[in-house]
Parts: structure tokens; sequence; C-alpha cells
């Protein structure tokens, strides 16, 4: 499956605050998830083996390293659990990082919120709106985000420009 999007991720201190206020504007529960992105050595973009619960998926995506609401072009392909994928994506490409993390989801039509909790890196809101349904252009998406940017009473200084992959990569090279 290909899906364009364009996304947000702010570090915030009190994950509670804004599940309140994804709740007050009627944001539906979806899951909680416990998730396992490894990710793998790649020349371009990025690859990674997502593994929560019985929902696994590999997921390529190519993004550049904004701190603003950044487009993303996105290929799922969602696959039963299965140690053989990782075991020849590990032979084959090495592994890059890991990352560990709780995610709760809240969804309003095209536009995911992820609450996250992050190993070794904190708490983080990352706001998803996509195309899915190729109904929406960019620039309606990038507005998506930029209202909930503002709902949630986030600051510029709130934005991170990069993966959670790369914050931990940056943070195990210190």
């Amino acid at each position: 499956m290909h899906i364009q999007n364009v996304e947000f991720k702010a570090r915030v201190e009190n994950l509670e605050t804004i599940e309140a206020l994804i709740l007050s504007i009627q944001a539906t529960f979806v899951e909680t998830q416990h998730q396992i992105d490894t990710y793998f050595n790649t020349s371009t973009a990025r690859l990674k083996l997502r593994e929560a619960g019985g929902n696994h998926s590999l997921i390529h995506y190519d993004r550049a390293n904004t701190d603003t609401a950044k487009e993303s072009d996105v290929i799922y392909y969602q696959h039963l659990p299965n140690a053989a994928l990782k075991n020849i994506l590990t032979a084959q490409l090495g592994v890059k990082v890991i990352v560990d993390k709780v995610r709760t989801i809240y969804a309003i039509d095209n536009v995911r919120f992820h609450l996250d909790i992050v190993q070794q890196l904190g708490t983080f809101v990352e706001v998803e709106a996509m195309n899915e349904g190729q109904n929406h252009t960019m620039h309606s998406l990038k507005e998506q985000c930029d209202f909930y940017f503002n709902t949630f009473k986030l600051q510029p200084e709130n934005l991170i420009d990069r993966s959670y992959s790369d914050l931990l990569l940056d943070q195990n090279a210190d």
C-alpha cells in the first residue's frame, strides 16, 4: 500500500494534557500498542520492520528532516509475524537501530494522533494527516497538521525534525 502524508512530531512534557485535548475534539480511541521498530541500514530513505503484537509491517519511507509539518512518501507491507523476514533483513542489510515505544493511537477522519512513550527518549505527540483515498491535496494535509499544532498549544521549540531512530543514534553517539 502506497500512502502520502504530512506529519509533525513534538516533544511534550505531559501526555495526559495532550490526550485531554484530543478527547475534547472528539477523536476516537483506536488502540494502544507496544511497538518495536527495527531500522535497517539503507543507502536511501528509511526501512523499518514494525512488530506490534499481531500486526507486523515492513515500512519504507522517505521524508526530509525538518522541524515543521513535512511530507512523507510511505510504502507499507503488512504481513503475518514471521522471524524469517527479520532474520533475512538483518543478514542482508544489518540493523541500524531499534526503537522501543508504547503508542496510544486516536483518530479523526484521515488524521491519526500518536501519543508515544519512547524508551531512552521520553514522551512525544505525532500528528499524521494521511491521503489514503487520494482525496486530499498535500496543502490541505499540511493545513490539518497546522490546525492541530495550534489546537494542542504546541510551541515551535517542541517540534522534532528527525525520526526517533535518528534521535537514538545521536544520543548513542554522545
